[in-house]
């Protein structure tokens, strides 16, 4: 069943994110606010090295106060390419330069909440390390993915996304992602 949008209204605006309210209406006539955010797009890389790792970082994040692997990534900056951005990303909290990226997916985290997309790729590879912003950064088997996840350390859904859509083409052996 498709709900109508008639409109929304800014309840709080910022660089990062526009908080919303709705005005929606259910197929059967009822109408109410819906509370939304709308958000900039983000891009991530899942570099893999050829022999069944893939390049994570260990990192916090205070809103959920955890700690846990995620693929390097942030925010599409305004006019830049979605892949421009995984790549400046995994320079800056890694310091590897990635191979050529490829497309691997697109996730919605949370549609029921949010507009934002998390562009997903993937490169072969990637150069030597630099300066980094990561505390920690590791080359992970891709097959080992599933144990950190039960563990609750792999708290990104667009990780958890990336790794498993590798794992089932099957990366995780050394195989090419694509």
């Amino acid at each position: 069943m498709r709900w109508t949008l008639h409109g929304e209204r800014t309840v709080y605006d910022s660089p990062f994110m526009s908080v919303r309210l709705a005005d929606v209406e259910l197929p059967d006539g009822r109408r109410f606010d819906h509370h939304l955010l709308r958000v900039r797009p983000a891009a991530g890389v899942a570099a893999l090295d050829g022999h069944g790792r893939v390049l994570l970082i260990w990192r916090h994040r205070v809103i959920t106060d955890r700690w846990g692997w995620e693929i390097p990534g942030g925010r599409v900056e305004p006019g830049e390419d979605p892949a421009d951005a995984a790549a400046r990303e995994l320079v800056e909290e890694t310091g590897w330069r990635p191979g050529p990226l490829r497309h691997l997916l697109d996730v919605h985290p949370s549609p029921g909440v949010h507009d934002g997309v998390h562009h997903i790729f993937t490169a072969d590879g990637a150069g030597d390390p630099a300066d980094v912003e990561a505390e920690r950064i590791e080359w992970v088997p891709l097959a080992s993915a599933p144990e950190p996840a039960a563990r609750g350390e792999i708290g990104s859904g667009s990780t958890a996304a990336a790794l498993l859509y590798l794992m089932s083409r099957g990366c995780g052996n050394g195989g090419a992602a694509g």
